[in-house]
């Protein structure tokens, strides 16, 4: 794409026909995937990409998927295509890169998304860190954090010095939840980062295990795996910790998982 970095686009829309939506996108020499506008559409979407949401004609729908995506951790900057009533509605807490009017010109999208690619993505995910766990320690494969210890190497974990008996699934869902402090995982994402693409059991794996690694963990400490209701899974570091990172740990942990 002449003039922009950015190669790779996402439309998140319900709409019979995609091309209707921002008909000049379709003059420009973006690839584009199309998917639907829901939570489920999170976990096929590339890191890597601006993510067009159509809100056009559901408001509240795009403002709730544009609050998961941040909720979720992802720094996916995000373009609304809006109609001129839409305008009165949206303010800086939806969390959005940029807007743009359904008729919008070619030459208009090209630059609002040269504009986004040359600031660098400027948005970090509220309440997240930079990076898969910059702050720890992982000096020869050992991930420590309070008094939980990881060794990635010889796949093992301790807590306050005493081992902590883990199947290797268990081992590599802890591992992967403790690299990203903070961040908030579908049970789907959870199943694609952990198990892979080529499992095919459901979800419902998630939810087992973690019961397990709660288990494991013991009552003092299995609150480091919280839920976020309707949403999914994180790992919440110890409360000094999680100061030192300046995460945010207003949610509860503690609400059930389903």
């Amino acid at each position: 794409m002449k003039g922009t970095a950015v190669t790779d686009l996402t439309l998140m829309t319900n709409a019979e026909d995609p091309a209707s939506v921002l008909p000049s996108l379709a003059l420009l020499s973006h690839r584009v995937r199309v998917l639907p506008l829901d939570a489920a559409s999170l976990v096929r979407m590339p890191e890597s990409t601006i993510l067009f949401i159509d809100a056009r004609d559901d408001l509240a729908s795009a403002r709730t998927l544009c609050r998961l995506i941040h909720a979720s951790g992802l720094s996916t900057p995000i373009i609304l295509i809006l109609t001129e009533g839409g305008f009165t509605v949206v303010n800086a807490q939806w969390g959005i890169a940029d807007i743009v009017i359904d008729s919008a010109s070619p030459a208009e999208i090209e630059a609002r998304l040269r504009l986004i690619a040359e600031r660098g993505r400027p948005m970090p995910a509220q309440g997240g860190v930079s990076g898969s766990g910059s702050s720890f320690d992982t000096q020869e494969g050992v991930i420590r954090c309070g008094e939980l210890v990881v060794d990635t190497n010889g796949y093992t974990a301790s807590l306050r010095g005493k081992p902590i008996d883990l199947a290797y699934k268990e081992f590599e869902l802890l591992k992967y939840l403790v690299l990203h402090p903070g961040r908030v995982f579908t049970r789907a994402q959870l199943l694609q980062e952990v198990w892979g693409y080529d499992y095919y059991g459901g979800t419902r794996t998630v939810d087992v295990h973690i019961r397990r690694l709660r288990a494991k963990l013991g009552g003092e400490y299995e609150h480091l795996i919280g839920t976020v209701r309707n949403v999914g899974y994180r790992f919440d570091p110890p409360q000094d910790h999680a100061d030192e990172m300046g995460l945010d740990q207003s949610d509860d942990p503690a609400e059930s998982a389903a």
